[in-house]
C-alpha cells in the first residue's frame, strides 16, 4: 500500500515537472520570437517615422523606386518632388515612399568642403 502512493506521487511530481518544462519552452520560444523578429521591426518603424518627421523642404531623396530628387513642398501625409533638372517633373507622392534623406545643409556644407 504504501509502495502504491509512492508511485502515484512520484508519477503526479513527473506530470508537474513536464507541464512545467513546455510553459518554460513556450515562455523562450515567445522571447526569442519577440527578440529576433518583433523588436528590431519596431525599431525600424521607429528610425522611419523620426526620419519622416524631419522632413523639410528642400531636402535630397532617395524614394523606393530607386529615384533621387528634391521635396518641393510637404503635406500632412504627401510630399512633392522634383526629379532631376527639368523644373517639370514634379512628382506628388506618399511619405512612406522615402526611404533616404540628405538634409540640404548637410548637401551644401559638402560641396563646400569638395570646392577646398
Amino acid at each position: 500500500m504504501n509502495n502504491v502512493l509512492l508511485n502515484a506521487a512520484a508519477q503526479g511530481g513527473s506530470s508537474t515537472q513536464g507541464i512545467l518544462m513546455m510553459v518554460l519552452y513556450v515562455v523562450a520560444i515567445g522571447a526569442f520570437l519577440y527578440l529576433v523578429m518583433i523588436r528590431p521591426q519596431k525599431k525600424e518603424q521607429n528610425r522611419m517615422k523620426e526620419l519622416l518627421s524631419g522632413l523639410e523642404v528642400g531636402d535630397s531623396v532617395l524614394t523606393t523606386s530607386g529615384f533621387y530628387g528634391v521635396i518641393i513642398d510637404i503635406s500632412d501625409d504627401t510630399v512633392i518632388v522634383e526629379f532631376g533638372n527639368n523644373k517639370n517633373c514634379r512628382i506628388p507622392m506618399k511619405k512612406e515612399a522615402i526611404t533616404q534623406i540628405e538634409k540640404a545643409e548637410s548637401a551644401a556644407s559638402s560641396d563646400e568642403k569638395k570646392d577646398k
